[in-house]
C-alpha cells in the first residue's frame, strides 16, 4: 500500500483570489479604518489620515523585506520598543596584580625596522603581524 506524502504544507492557501486569509484581513481592516475615517472626518482630513493607513495595510500585504513578511519587521520593532533595555558600564580601577588589558596587541613594526630581504620573508612577517593583530571578540 502506497501513501501519498503531503507537499507544500508550509505555503498558505489562497482563499480570496490571489490573497491568503491574513492578507485579505489586512486589506479589509485598512479599508474599514479608512471608511470610518471618511464617515467621521471631513474629506481633506480623511484623505490626509487615510494615506498612511492605506500605505501600511498595502505594505503588510505586498512588501517583503529580505524575503520575510513585513509583519515580522513590525513585530520586531514593537517588541524592541516596549521591552526593557539594560545598559551597564562601570569604570573601576584594576585589582592589584591583574593583567593590563588596555594594551592587548603588540606594537606594529616600523617601516625601517624590517631588513630588506626576499619576498618570502616579507610575506612571513606580514602573516605574523596579521596573527598578532587579530581583532576577534571571543
Amino acid at each position: 500500500m502506497r501513501f501519498e506524502v503531503p507537499q507544500f504544507i508550509n505555503i498558505p492557501d489562497k482563499l480570496f483570489g490571489p490573497f491568503t486569509f491574513k492578507q485579505a484581513l489586512y486589506l479589509v481592516g485598512g479599508g474599514g479604518m479608512i471608511f470610518v475615517l471618511h464617515k467621521l472626518l471631513p474629506s481633506f482630513a480623511s484623505i490626509l489620515l487615510g494615506l498612511p493607513i492605506a500605505a501600511f495595510s498595502l505594505a503588510l500585504v505586498f512588501y517583503k523585506p529580505n524575503g520575510r513578511p513585513f509583519i515580522h519587521m513590525v513585530e520586531s520593532f514593537i517588541v524592541y520598543t516596549f521591552t526593557n533595555k539594560f545598559y551597564l558600564w562601570r569604570q573601576h580601577e584594576p585589582e592589584p596584580g591583574a593583567q593590563d588589558v588596555t594594551q592587548v596587541h603588540a606594537a606594529f613594526p616600523q617601516e625601517g625596522a624590517l631588513p630588506k630581504e626576499d619576498g618570502h620573508q616579507k610575506i612571513s612577517d606580514l602573516a605574523w603581524s596579521l596573527d598578532i593583530l587579530d581583532f576577534d571578540d571571543n
